[in-house]
């Protein structure tokens, strides 16, 4: 195929240079149609192409579309896949936009790569700027691996209304579509899947029919889901793969053949294990790769002998060598492997499996960056493979072969409102690029980015799903893990293609400022999984074992706050800072104090509230709607700044019975409850109470709060703060 491109590419430049300059467009009919020549059978360079007709029409340019064949007559934009580079390497994925005698040329190594160049132009274009005049380049991604964690509500790891209220939307392929579409455009290239145990959902295991009650009608209807989703994918440059918590399989397999569904390492479920990754990856051509985890049901033998020890590290490595890497390797066709790390795993008992492994493939290794709050400090502060969260360089020390990390970044802290930081994922890929590392995954254990559950039906909703919603995380996470240079313009630009000229700088300005809140939030209260902190909600459902817990509420109390440790290593918790400040010991050099933490929030809320007045004016109710939501983070900003001040002082009063520190703290906290009153007056008018921890929480936990969230649900607990700091 490459050698046939490359005759295609002789071709061109033979037609280009016998053609006067000037003479790049086509005359029809008495209107000027620029050609646009490329693999017409290349869906990949096809989406691209969409794009860049739809700019150049908006732009007033008519568009012709031709095939790159022997005899084309090519004056316009020409996109050709070539494998050689000439001065300039171009990598997978990679692109050159350069010109000859006129004409735009768009090179790549790869369908992908072609296709990011085509939405590049076709960026530009919508920028304003002329096809004929833009900047000769070379672009390679930063990383390799750009993916999105999606979890399936179907045999869901976490359960309840808050998974089961997408499964209609989760089974729609015009959801898919769209999604892949906008994973595309932010140059995301790998979806990941997740639940339990996909398997029974994708085929009828030959040798155990019994493993799901699906009908015929029901398994082909399944089968066609699976196999449109993966091609889709596929058809935009994206990879698809199922991850699975490993030692699991379905009721229906468990009742059948008289095994536990969770942790049952007899024989059966070995073969059966083995056997359906063999047929899921024969059925599913399309499919390129299966991740699995250690932890959670690996945590001892729970086959026909209950007498059997816990599974050590190296247990665990050979159940997986024994089942879903040997399926792998009885394929009929090599996929790609995913081999998480979590708190069971070892890293010379990981590497020992991957080397016996000899996949012809990079394997991915993922890791937790901080845990599940990766939304905090870019500083790797903590992982989660090991019980003591402290990181094991194993993983990269020596550095592997064929293996590389990836940095997961969980989202556990804002779901309802719109987030989008870029300088935060500048500084991260900055500080956390490093030899071992080829990627990052970006996604929620607790939430799906499908049906918008939060929002109330008004006019605002101008969007269908909630990753429409929230289309500027997504933008700065692909875009500049991609390539992290790309500018501020950009995602400017995207502003003002939907809300006017004037809106582009201070909307960015204005999420800037506003998405620092929840950033500093879980960088000063420090937690591990998924609900030991929700961000947006002030809420810490579950104790991280970092602090005091007062067994009252979900809501961070003010006790809890001053009596918590912080997860950035520069950070002074408040009862450092007060203990430094009460032994008149010197700040030492570097360390953020809680009451400059406060200032920065304060800071912060001023930006945003200035910005978010400068745009009131338009005339756009999903501009109001994204403004509310600045504003909302705003008050949050100030309802956190002032809990800051009161925590020093009520501290303050407590080691040296100062009364007017005691009073101080109450003044802040008065005014806590008033930030706290205008954020509820805010998200009242465009949000209704959601499903959280409902359905997952015990019925023993004491935080019954947290099952519902809506902000001013946590009214009385902000004012309670106020009656514990009046306690002598």
């Amino acid at each position: 195929m490459k050698r046939q491109y490359i005759l295609y590419w002789i071709c061109f430049l033979g037609f280009a240079f016998s053609f006067p300059r000037g003479s790049y467009a086509q005359a029809t009919n008495g209107k000027t149609q620029l050609t646009i020549a490329y693999d017409t059978t290349s869906k990949p360079i096809q989406f691209g192409v969409s794009r860049l007709e739809r700019a150049l029409q908006k732009a007033g340019q008519p568009v012709r579309k031709v095939p790159v064949t022997l005899g084309t007559n090519v004056n316009g934009v020409f996109i050709t896949v070539e494998s050689a580079q000439g001065e300039q390497f171009i990598r997978e994925e990679g692109y050159r936009i350069s010109y000859q005698n006129n004409n735009l040329l768009i090179t790549a190594v790869d369908a992908a790569g072609a296709m990011y160049g085509v939405l590049d132009v076709a960026e530009q274009i919508q920028m304003g700027k002329s096809w004929k005049t833009l900047p000769p380049k070379v672009v390679n991604p930063h990383f390799t691996v750009r993916a999105l964690k999606v979890n399936l509500p179907w045999s869901s790891y976490r359960s309840g209304p808050a998974m089961e209220v997408h499964k209609d939307v989760c089974r729609d392929l015009a959801y898919w579509q769209r999604l892949l579409d906008q994973m595309a455009e932010n140059r995301f290239n790998i979806l990941s899947l997740w639940n339990i145990h996909p398997f029974s959902f994708m085929v009828k295991p030959t040798n155990f029919q019994e493993a799901n009650n699906f009908s015929a009608t029901e398994m082909a209807d399944w089968k066609r889901f699976w196999t449109s989703l993966f091609r889709m994918a596929k058809e935009r440059g994206i990879e698809p793969y199922i991850v699975n918590w490993n030692i699991a399989v379905s009721p229906e397999f468990a009742k059948a053949y008289g095994v536990k569904e969770r942790n049952d390492t007899s024989a059966v479920v070995k073969r059966y294990t083995r056997e359906v990754v063999t047929q899921v990856i024969n059925e599913y051509p399309d499919l390129a790769g299966i991740g699995i985890t250690l932890a959670d049901w690996m945590s001892n033998f729970s086959g026909t002998n209950s007498t059997l020890p816990e599974m050590t590290p190296k247990d665990r490595e050979d159940w997986l060598e024994e089942t879903i890497v040997a399926g792998m390797k009885a394929a009929k066709r090599p996929v790609k492997f995913i081999h998480r790390s979590v708190l069971s795993a070892d890293p010379g008992e990981m590497r020992r499996v991957i080397n016996n492994a000899q996949l012809p493939d990079t394997t991915l290794v993922e890791i937790k960056f901080n845990w599940s709050h990766g939304h905090s400090t870019p500083t790797l502060a903590l992982t989660h493979d090991s019980h003591s969260g402290k990181r094991d360089d194993g993983y990269w020390n020596p550095l592997p072969s064929n293996y590389r990390i990836q940095w997961m970044i969980r989202n556990e802290d804002f779901f309802i409102l719109r987030w989008g930081q870029p300088d935060f994922i500048r500084r991260h890929i900055a500080q956390n690029t490093a030899p071992y590392v080829n990627g990052y995954f970006v996604g929620s254990e607790g939430y799906i980015p499908a049906k918008d559950y939060s929002h109330i039906t008004s006019n605002h909703r101008t969007w269908e799903y909630a990753f429409e919603k929230q289309w500027l995380f997504y933008q700065l996470w692909g875009r500049l893990l991609y390539d992290p240079s790309t500018p501020d313009a950009v995602f400017e630009a995207s502003f003002v293609n939907r809300y006017g000229m004037k809106s582009g700088k201070p909307m960015l300005e204005a999420y800037s400022a506003a998405s620092q809140m929840p950033l500093r939030l879980a960088s000063f209260y420090g937690s591990t999984w998924d609900y030991t902190l929700y961000s947006e909600g002030f809420l810490a459902p579950f104790s991280a074992g970092k602090g005091f817990q007062d067994n009252v509420s979900s809501f961070i109390s003010i006790n809890e706050l001053i009596d918590h440790s912080t997860l950035e290593p520069t950070y002074l918790s408040i009862k450092e800072y007060v203990s430094q400040i009460l032994a008149k010991k010197a700040i030492p050099k570097g360390k953020i104090t809680p009451l400059q933490l406060a200032d920065l929030l304060d800071a912060d809320s001023k930006t945003v509230l200035q910005r978010v007045e400068q745009l009131r004016s338009g005339d756009s109710p999903t501009l109001a709607c994204e403004l509310a939501d600045l504003e909302t983070w705003s008050y949050l900003s100030r309802y956190f700044a002032d809990k800051l001040r009161a925590g020093v002082a009520l501290q303050t009063y407590r080691l040296s019975q100062d009364k007017m520190q005691q009073q101080k703290a109450i003044t802040y906290l008065n005014q806590c409850v008033t930030h706290w009153r205008k954020v509820s007056e805010i998200t009242a008018s465009h949000y209704h109470e959601v499903p959280y921890t409902e359905g997952y929480i015990s019925k023993e936990n004491a935080y019954k709060d947290s099952q519902r969230f809506l902000w001013s649900n946590y009214l009385p607990q902000v004012q309670r703060d106020i009656t514990l700091a009046q306690e002598p």
